[in-house]
């Protein structure tokens, strides 16, 4: 597949004039991310790019935390790869140049007829994971506002084209909440979180001592959100979901579809323990996760907490299903509904969910994203649509 030269010019109800939002994307850091801006006694310490044994790595404190790839399944000239290929084995030059410039990404969003885009991290992990095993407290706090002044700055210099998630210090819940704050005077639009900081020492979310850090987001306005793999859990389980005769290349085919569904588990923990009661305004956002699970997920919510804690059940201020149309909202891209999306979108709440591309991930609508969705958009009624395209997103980022 390669780019073509113009907006797509098909998509129902003249998508362009719809200030289209993309609500999950991928940058890639540059090797110099953090050493162009660290204090010197940090530059050798703080993330940076080593080369060792032949790859590029990122490393911080002396600790190898991931391959410093380009981050992309689409290459320059425009051809998307399996994620083998591409995200495994490639070298950072060998990325489209929109993966980690600005400008050229500006360019590509031209070219899909998209007007907004939320970006999610690379180097840190998606949900800032990667930083566990930083021993000094001061380093990983470093880290984190760098990348996360980095991202107000993109945010800014784009006229709020571009709207990074900043990570949140997961480790330190006194921490969260002053970076939350931080965030928010900043101008960034709202904070992306790890699905299980007691991986990094903190209590799991369900916990009240997070309850600080949620009524800081709600008086804020800033939803939470929770990417896909965004844990050093949730990765483990990637990597056994799949049975290890499996091809190498349907792998993470199985691990992906996988990693999807693997969001409900953060849905249910979250209404389960009755946060939304004690922040009623809170708002939390579940990031390339797809839709389909969503209806079936909240009936299994209604029948089992009355079927095994009816007294936990009979806590809560409502069922549990009612807390989604609240207090989540979902993103999707490639799915049709199987010509059933107006019932899909239905059970889910129209105006719960945000479209998304992915790019340049392995999943990614490219390169023509609203094209692509063209059929399925147009089954919907023009409202469902214009909200899942744009309003839910302008809304929920306060554009």
């Amino acid at each position: 597949m390669t780019i073509t030269s113009d907006a797509p010019k098909t998509a129902s109800e003249a998508p362009e004039a719809l200030a289209v939002l993309d609500a999950d994307s991928h940058l890639t850091d540059v090797d110099d991310l953090w050493t162009s801006r660290a204090p010197a006694k940090y530059k050798d310490e703080i993330l940076h790019v080593e080369r060792i044994d032949g790859l590029r790595q990122w490393v911080i404190e002396g600790q190898v935390v991931g391959k410093a790839g380009g981050g992309s399944t689409i290459d320059k000239v425009g051809v998307k790869h399996p994620f083998l290929d591409s995200m495994v084995e490639w070298d950072f030059e060998k990325a489209h140049v929109a993966a980690w410039d600005i400008d050229a990404r500006l360019e590509i969003l031209d070219r899909m007829g998209i007007q907004h885009q939320v970006l999610y991290p690379n180097a840190l992990g998606l949900g800032g994971q990667a930083l566990a095993g930083v021993k000094d407290p001061v380093l990983r706090r470093l880290t984190v506002e760098i990348f996360n002044d980095s991202r107000a700055e993109i945010q800014s210099s784009t006229n709020n084209r571009l709207l990074p998630m900043p990570i949140l210090p997961a480790w330190d819940i006194e921490g969260c909440v002053r970076e939350a704050q931080r965030i928010s005077d900043l101008g960034l639009r709202g904070v992306n979180m790890t699905s299980d900081p007691q991986d990094l020492g903190s209590p799991d979310l369900a916990n009240r001592a997070w309850d600080p850090l949620w009524e800081v987001c709600a008086d804020l306005e800033l939803p939470v959100h929770f990417h896909i793999g965004s844990s050093l859990t949730a990765m483990n389980f990637f990597g056994q979901y799949f049975w290890p005769s499996q091809d190498e290349h349907v792998k993470p085919a199985i691990g992906g579809s996988m990693l999807f569904i693997g969001n409900a588990r953060v849905v249910i923990n979250t209404i389960f323990s009755g946060l939304f009661d004690r922040h009623p305004k809170l708002k939390m956002v579940s990031v390339e996760s797809g839709i389909g699970w969503v209806p079936f997920i909240l009936e299994t919510m209604d029948w089992e907490l009355p079927e095994n804690a009816p007294a936990q059940a009979a806590e809560l201020g409502r069922a549990p299903s009612e807390y989604f149309k609240t207090n989540w909202w979902a993103t999707m891209w490639f799915e049709t509904g199987r010509g059933h999306l107006q019932e899909l979108v239905d059970k889910v709440g129209e105006d719960n969910i945000m479209f998304e591309t992915d790019f340049p991930h392995p999943t990614s609508l490219w390169p023509n994203p609203l094209e692509h969705v063209h059929d399925a958009m147009a089954t919907l009624r023009p409202e469902s649509r214009a909200k899942i395209l744009a309003e839910n997103g302008k809304k929920l980022y306060r554009l």
